[in-house]
């Protein structure tokens, strides 16, 4: 069994096939003929964390990627990638475009790296079109080779990430809803419409590579999964643990997949991504995971409800918390004494442009812990940690969190987590990530870690 993941940036769940007018008619199709996960996550809405996540079936605490790879933060064992795991059972693994589990890529152990990784996560003026483009031709030449191993190739797509490109003529924006819980005026719509286009280039080179699986007859064998790292960045998403951070597009379809068609509304985690793998291709799992197969979901057996965990570190500030989600409940909680907005941990943006402008972030107290009914507040607008009528349902959710924590032995419960040597950090009072590292910022680290 071939394995072929192909993975976007800061999409979310905001495509064709989970009902939202975004035009990815590639996507919908093999949607449709495969398996469609409406209640994937992440276990972390930040980019290196909830990809080292998936990519070593670990929590990020666990694995060591606390923070983003470009800015210092790594991996504590490469060897736990599922590059390196599924070379010791004859596959020739391949990269081709973005990875963001190692500040170089040749750390992470790839039998090949198709492209030349010219790209740069901080620079705003890179042409992620022609990067994207360019690498889908690679991964379409790849395919055409002669094969005599099995392969995994990861095929990562730098769109969606920002900076968008300015969409084609034929998206109107005045037409276009901006994301959900943003303000519904013209400079949000057009970035809505500026995302669509990027996504829109996603799926037409995700569609070029089926096609060519497809026209070399590697489809019959090959186990494709199509998925996203987080939520996409605008306020209240990405870099947050709401649904709208976590939550991520799963489309999965293999030989005889018994699911093929359907909708799945079970919850999983992107850590059950690594042992399905293992399950479907029939290897030994290692021992390190902690995510568990959805092969049994596919096959419709019936599956005990499960808790799902994410968490923050490191994305430009510090920002430490945890969450725990069951299908209803969702419990948040925050392990530090700060409780105002981290504007450097908001991608810069028309919409965060727009709330800082008009003062409104002036003000905003986070709650230390939050809990929301997500069967009547879906969109966790409506904090219930203080209402007589949850007070079991809370103190169910602070048990999960606080086992799970020990379980994992996550450093957060002995206080503030300290960066690696020579990480870029953020001042909380940064505007945007890429404000310089000053001194105070600094000592502020070190009255952080006093105040946790």
């Amino acid at each position: 069994m071939n394995i072929l993941l192909m993975h976007t940036h800061d999409s979310g769940r905001f495509l064709q096939p989970y009902g939202y007018a975004v035009e990815t008619p590639n996507l919908q199709t093999f949607a449709e003929q495969g398996t469609l996960f409406r209640q994937a996550f992440s276990v972390a809405p930040t980019c290196s964390p909830s990809r080292a996540g998936m990519l070593t079936g670990q929590y990020p605490h666990n694995c060591g990627m606390f923070g983003l790879a470009h800015r210092g933060f790594r991996l504590s064992d490469y060897k736990k990638h599922i590059a390196n795991y599924l070379k010791d059972f004859g596959f020739e693994t391949i990269l081709c475009g973005i990875q963001h589990e190692a500040p170089d890529a040749e750390m992470i152990g790839y039998t090949r790296i198709l492209d030349k990784q010219n790209f740069d996560m901080g620079c705003i003026d890179f042409d992620s079109f022609t990067f994207d483009k360019e690498n889908a031709e690679l991964v379409c030449d790849y395919l055409k080779e002669y094969h005599d191993k099995p392969f995994f190739l990861s095929f990562g797509m730098y769109n969606t990430h920002r900076k968008w490109k300015r969409h084609e003529d034929d998206i109107n924006s005045s037409f276009v809803k901006p994301f959900p819980g943003i303000f519904d005026n013209e400079e949000n719509r057009e970035d809505m419409a500026d995302y669509m286009s990027s996504v829109r280039l996603c799926d037409m080179l995700a569609g070029n590579i089926l096609k060519t699986l497809e026209e070399t007859g590697l489809r019959e064998n090959t186990m494709v999964i199509f998925t996203t790292d987080h939520g996409p960045a605008v306020p209240n998403m990405k870099c947050t643990l709401y649904d709208g951070g976590t939550g991520v597009a799963l489309i999965v379809d293999y030989p005889n997949n018994p699911a093929r068609g359907k909708c799945i509304d079970t919850m999983v985690s992107q850590l059950d991504i690594y042992p399905t793998i293992c399950e479907v291709c029939g290897i030994d799992k290692p021992d390190w995971l902690e995510g568990q197969s959805f092969q049994s979901i596919l096959e419709n057996k019936a599956t005990p409800s499960r808790a799902l965990y994410s968490e923050i570190n490191y994305h430009a500030a510090y920002e430490p918390m945890r969450a725990v989600r069951l299908e209803r409940y969702k419990y948040i909680r925050r392990f530090d004494n700060e409780s105002t907005v981290i504007l450097s941990n908001i991608d810069n943006c028309p919409e965060k442009t727009f709330l800082f402008e008009n003062h409104c972030f002036d003000g905003i107290q986070y709650d230390s812990n939050e809990l929301y009914d997500l069967y009547k507040d879906p969109m966790e607008q409506h904090n219930v940690i203080d209402h007589i009528n949850y007070k079991n349902i809370q103190e169910e959710m602070e048990h999960l969190l606080e086992i799970w924590m020990y379980r994992t032995e996550d450093p957060l419960l002995s206080g503030f987590v300290q960066p690696p040597e020579n990480a870029k950090v953020n001042c909380r009072s940064d505007y945007c990530a890429e404000d310089l590292i000053t001194e105070d910022c600094e000592r502020s680290g070190e009255r952080r870690n006093e105040d946790v």
